[in-house]
């Protein structure tokens, strides 16, 4: 179920140019028609956040990926330090417009967020999550399996990342 605060359909042109934009420009649906994308428009999910206000904590269980249309958003995770029992707050990266955060949770059954993610200033998030993958698959079978081959190498690439920096880590201190 989709939250209130989620608007299915930009109203405003320009908003609308840019929401096509964005999704055009974004890995995931280059691949995809005019007439995929006008599909895909009409299904994700557009929101503000407030500077400050959290995307999603980590640990809560995913249901989607973001895009960044305007504005900042921190990734951040938290730890529990053994000697304080005080949290410590880990700043991990921090995302522009156009980036996109969160597609592990497109494929992950019950997967649980390995960080959190906050907004910084004003910003504007499309959201696209498992029910709107599920719906572009059944009405464009096509569509779906575009996003989804580039959505596996995304996860690919993101993986390969993550080795060579853990073998680079692991170098620096053995």
């Amino acid at each position: 179920m989709v939250d209130f605060i989620w608007n299915n359909f930009l109203k405003d042109a320009s908003k609308k140019n840019n929401l096509r934009e964005t999704l055009k420009a974004n890995i995931l649906f280059k691949d995809l028609s005019r007439r995929e994308i006008y599909l895909l428009e009409n299904i994700v999910n557009v929101r503000s956040y407030r500077p400050g206000e959290s995307i999603f904590r980590q640990g809560e269980v995913g249901v989607g990926m973001y895009i960044l249309v305007s504005g900042t958003v921190n990734i951040y995770v938290e730890e529990l330090e053994a000697s304080t029992q005080q949290t410590k707050t880990t700043h991990v990266t921090q995302l522009t417009g156009g980036d996109f955060f969160g597609e592990l949770a497109l494929v992950e059954e019950e997967g649980r967020r390995s960080a959190s993610a906050g907004a910084q200033d004003e910003t504007i998030l499309i959201g696209f999550f498992k029910p709107d993958l599920k719906e572009v698959t059944e009405r464009s079978p096509d569509a779906g399996v575009k996003i989804l081959w580039r959505l596996g190498e995304v996860l690919g690439a993101r993986l390969k990342q993550t080795t060579a920096r853990i073998s680079e880590m692991k170098k620096l201190h053995p």
